[in-house]
């Protein structure tokens, strides 16, 4: 049985690494479904099974009652679809069946979750003995304590979406923003119980998860959060769907997927906060449906870059002192094409903009480009000015290809930028400078947002060596070089000729 110990020793890892033996059998797409669809049906099978021992126990009659599970926010569960029947026939070539015959009861008993669950288990291209031995690791967990098995169920779902997100390469992109990313957005905006919060570009739904943890970390319990989102992609909606329920969280993202652009699913919400990493620099994005559209305060975003777009909608959906925090490329910092340098100016005149944070490359898996995370308040404590931070240097290496940031990281950041609200932050060369509207709107810096004009270069201990003598060495080194490079280079040319290939 795998209780806390396992857990807390990696489960999500196990049960990962147990799933592969799923990889090769069907498509990438059609195994994330599988792999999500399965911890979704656990989790809401156990959720639904506690609480029907407990009111079996109360012996009021009332277990099978749908209004005694939904009032406390559990599906209900008709009996074909209980974990029990969905185990007890692992090892018969119908199992796929079974499975897609419980998905479609839930459904039908469960309006919230119509057309959201997978049904692709009888899919003839899944090895059906194969299927059945992953059913048996989700069986074999201990699913006594609910608390902790919603948290460890929930942080599998994670696992494994960020997995995906990894294996699938550019794809992954669509539904997965790196937990860095999510957590110091969450960290410096800090969102507090009973507040609105909104993802026009929700992915997976990974802003919601993290922000109900920041609450339950900070309050002592789960808190309740009023969630908004919506995905334009049909799969990714599913999954945000999925992931809402595994954690207990309610969510409007709509009736279906829709494009935030030319379907605003939320026309009238103003948020109190705003997460996002809308997809980078996103187009076509439906400008010519649009140019008369109220969200665009601060003119009309080009029709080739969705960034301003973005950027404009979510201020349109701003409470009084609401926030945003969202990931942009950079090059949305310095723009001038298309107008969005003035569109940048105005906002940055309306004293919108809190904090900017330039942060390293390859946090992403499907980009290896740097972004920076934009902070925009309606209500600044700090009137006319921003805080200009540089995390390029920040964070490690988890492996060749993919930086993390720590939890240190995490807290240095989110430290800095409440120093800076508070007024007591002092400027680090190379690190961290608060600059005025004035400033950022001088002849220099001529609304520039990017952090390296502000915060300048880290100073370098001075080794004592007197300047021209370094620069004599350092010249004397690369005039060497030189040497040796066109040595190398005489010496591959004559090899080549040597084979007939001239260059």
């Amino acid at each position: 049985m795998a209780g806390k110990t396992q857990a807390n020793i990696g489960f999500e890892k196990q049960i990962w690494d147990a799933a592969c033996v799923l990889w090769g059998h069907i498509p990438t797409v059609e195994y994330r479904k599988v792999i999500i669809g399965l911890i979704f049906l656990r989790y809401v099978s156990s959720a639904f099974e506690k609480r029907y021992q407990e009111l079996v126990a109360e012996g009021e009659g009332f277990e099978d009652d749908r209004d005694a599970y939904t009032m406390d926010n559990i599906f209900f569960i008709p009996k074909n679809a209980r974990w029990d029947v969905i185990s007890s026939a692992a090892h018969t070539p119908e199992i796929g069946k079974v499975i897609d015959d419980a998905m479609r009861a839930i459904e039908s008993e469960n309006k919230a979750l119509k057309g959201v669950l997978p049904t692709n288990f009888a899919n003839p291209d899944l090895d059906k003995q194969v299927l059945g031995d992953v059913v048996d690791i989700f069986t074999n967990m201990d699913m006594g304590d609910a608390e902790e098995s919603q948290d460890l169920l929930g942080r599998t779902y994670e696992y494994c979406i960020a997995q995906f997100a990894e294996k699938e390469g550019k794809g992954g992109g669509e539904f997965y923003t790196p937990a860095s990313v999510v957590k110091t957005l969450v960290a410096i905006l800090k969102p507090f119980d009973n507040c609105r919060v909104y993802d026009p570009a929700c992915g997976s739904g990974g802003m919601f998860v993290q922000s109900a943890k920041f609450i339950k970390a900070h309050t002592g319990n789960r808190g309740t959060i009023s969630v908004y989102g919506q995905e334009a992609n049909p799969d990714t909606w599913k999954m945000a769907k999925m992931n809402m329920a595994i954690r207990g969280i309610e969510a409007n993202f709509g009736p279906h997927q829709a494009d935030t652009f030319t379907n605003d699913l939320h026309p009238t919400l103003k948020a109190d906060f705003i997460m996002a990493n809308p997809p980078f620099n996103y187009h076509p994005w439906g400008q010519e449906k649009l140019t008369d559209d109220v969200r665009w305060k601060y003119g009309l975003p080009p029709a080739n870059n969705a960034n301003y777009a973005w950027i404009q909608h979510m201020i349109h959906h701003l409470a009084p002192n609401g926030k945003i925090g969202l990931v942009l490329a950079n090059g949305a910092l310095s723009t001038q094409s298309g107008g969005e340098g003035d569109i940048r100016k105005k906002i940055i005149e309306d004293d919108l903009v809190e904090a900017i944070v330039a942060m390293p490359t390859q946090l992403f898996y499907s980009v290896t480009i740097p972004v920076t995370l934009w902070f925009i308040s309606r209500n600044k404590k700090q009137k006319g000015k921003t805080v200009f931070i540089d995390a390029r240097n920040m964070g490690h290496m988890v492996d060749r290809k993919h930086r993390d940031f720590s939890e240190e990281d995490i807290q240095k950041i989110a430290d800095t930028v409440e120093a800076f609200q508070n007024g007591n932050l002092e400027d680090v060369k190379g690190f961290c400078a608060v600059a005025t509207t004035q400033k950022i709107g001088n002849e220099t810096n001529n609304y520039v947002l990017t952090p390296g004009r502000y915060v300048g270069i880290e100073e370098m201990e001075d080794d004592g060596e007197p300047f021209e003598e370094k620069m004599s060495k350092l010249t004397s080194e690369l005039s060497e070089l030189f040497v040796k490079s066109h040595e190398l280079e005489n010496e591959i040319r004559s090899k080549l000729e040597a084979i007939g290939y001239e260059i």
